[in-house]
């Protein structure tokens, strides 16, 4: 792949949205907290999962130059032949997918929590999109239809006024009185003077007021997994997707809810045995048979799903090989992947770990072919980090639809963006934030729940031990405000990113 000129440059971006920005000093509800986003294929769309258990809809605006509609129209061409505009997006529908829910078995309870959105393919006005928590996915069907509603009009004095009249009484049952012979009725005499009166003021006609969208869900994909679903990700071929959890992946059919195939088994017959868990899965963007999922060892595994029905052995394993080096306490914390995406033409893997984001080729699985780091000014903190859960964050990562820059997040709500051969290693950095020099408001952050699971194959849980400092009183960025989700939209140089309930749009 080659650079294009104009990426030789770095990319000016500029503040475009926002959405759900809190005012300085407004509590935070736990249950609007943005867990989950992702744009469909046209990008016209965009889907926001939080921990309350709400997907959130959001729609591009019609027109690219809705607010250029009177000028020239050499103007507007030279705009759509420069490409200066970019997407505006506003509220379509919101819906609740998932409820808190009780596991009597296990006597567990499970959250509401949106682990992850998915769009699916469609062929019709219809939008499908799959969501899930930590144990059941569900697929919604988001399709508009008009709302009618009596319009009131100004009273048009052509327009005879009996015609409301003979309407009200020929749509009235129960007349039993008779006419005399000449068709007068006595008891239209009161009701004609009021219904001029009334027709001179106004008349009413229904007519359609605006487009908005219903939702249903149309399966449930349950009792599959158990452990935590931590991702899912539908195949090109538009009839499959597959769900990952800490040790299996299975392979879905939308259409068949009752029944699924697990094709990768980690967990080992002895359990104390178990050394690594499955961390992310993401089906290849052209080739339906490709799967990759990442690990906790910062391993990425490329699977053919042609050679074997049981995909254990990797075609192609993607690891680094600065990490066969020196080990220390923290180095397979820092070192699980979570979270990955291929490029739009299925070559290229980026993958995000906590101190690092790299860009693998598939055609060279030594090492990455790029490392941005992103937190190593915290590597002399990893103690700390670790006693407030801080290391235990998961940051998500994107790619443009060209492949030729990627983002990911960090800390005091920061937005790192970086480019191919242009300032790899600083990149640019976007506080999320409507005013960026505003000071951040400090705010107690929750205590991250690990799952049991991840505690028992990092081996790394310490019982009882009491967290003393929230270690953002001695460390360089706010831990307390964080950056986890973001999404690029693939076709433009556009992010949507999100920090704690608010949802922040940019564009270069």
């Amino acid at each position: 792949m080659t650079l294009s000129s104009n990426s030789r440059a770095p990319m000016e971006w500029k503040f475009s949205q926002v959405f759900g920005e809190r005012a300085p000093g407004e509590d935070l509800q736990e249950v609007d907290i943005i867990s989950a986003m992702g744009f469909d294929s046209s990008g016209d769309y965009l889907a926001v999962g939080d921990r309350g258990g709400r997907v959130v809809i959001f729609e591009k605006k019609d027109g690219k130059h809705s607010s250029n509609q009177y000028q020239s129209r050499a103007k507007l061409e030279e705009l759509d032949f420069n490409s200066t505009w970019h997407p505006e997006f506003q509220y379509k529908t919101e819906f609740q997918s998932h409820e808190p829910e009780f596991d009597y078995l296990k006597s567990s309870e499970i959250g509401e929590k949106i682990n992850k959105v998915r769009w699916c393919a469609t062929s019709n006005v219809s939008l499908f999109i799959l969501s899930t928590n930590n144990k059941t996915i569900k697929l919604w069907k988001v399709k508009e239809h008009k709302v009618k509603k009596v319009k009131e009009m100004d009273y048009f004095p052509f327009v005879s006024s009996e015609n409301s009249l003979l309407a009200e009484k020929s749509f009235m049952t129960g007349q039993d009185k008779s006419s005399v012979p000449n068709g007068y009725h006595p008891e239209w005499t009161d009701k004609m003077g009021k219904s001029m009166s009334l027709s001179r003021d106004k008349h009413a006609e229904i007519v359609d007021v605006e487009d908005t969208a219903y939702t249903r869900c149309r399966k449930v994909y349950a009792h599959a997994h158990d452990f935590n679903i931590n991702s899912i990700s539908t195949n090109s071929d538009g009839e499959t997707f597959v769900s990952a959890d800490d040790l299996r992946i299975n392979l879905w059919n939308l259409e068949i809810s009752g029944q699924c195939f697990n094709i990768v088994d980690m967990k080992p017959s002895n359990m104390e045995d178990l050394t690594e868990v499955i961390t992310s899965a993401e089906f290849h963007p052209i080739h339906c048979n490709l799967l990759a999922y990442g690990s906790s060892r910062g391993f990425i595994r490329l699977v053919d799903m042609r050679l074997s029905a049981l995909c254990d052995h990797s075609a192609i394993i993607l690891k680094d090989g600065d990490s066969r080096g020196s080990k220390s306490f923290f180095t397979e914390i820092i070192a699980s992947i979570s979270d990955m995406k291929f490029s739009k033409d299925g070559r290229y893997i980026l993958s995000r770990d906590y101190m690092n984001l790299k860009l693998w080729d598939m055609r060279m699985d030594s090492s990455p072919v790029s490392i941005c780091k992103i937190h190593e000014h915290l590597r002399p903190k990893l103690c700390e980090l670790y006693d407030n859960d801080c290391i235990f964050d998961k940051f998500a990562c994107c790619l443009s639809g060209d492949g030729l820059h990627y983002a990911t997040g960090s800390y005091s709500n920061h937005l790192r963006i970086f480019s191919r051969g242009v300032g790899i290693e600083e990149g640019i950095t976007i506080e999320a934030s409507k005013h960026p020099l505003r000071k951040p408001v400090l705010q107690a952050a929750p205590r991250a729940r690990r799952s049991s699971l991840s505690n028992l194959t990092r081996g790394f849980y310490r019982h009882g031990h009491e967290n003393s400092s929230s270690g953002s009183n001695d460390m360089s960025c706010n831990l307390n405000s964080k950056l986890l989700h973001l999404a690029w939209h693939p076709e433009r140089n556009f992010i949507a990113c999100a920090a704690g309930n608010s949802l922040f749009m940019y564009y270069a």
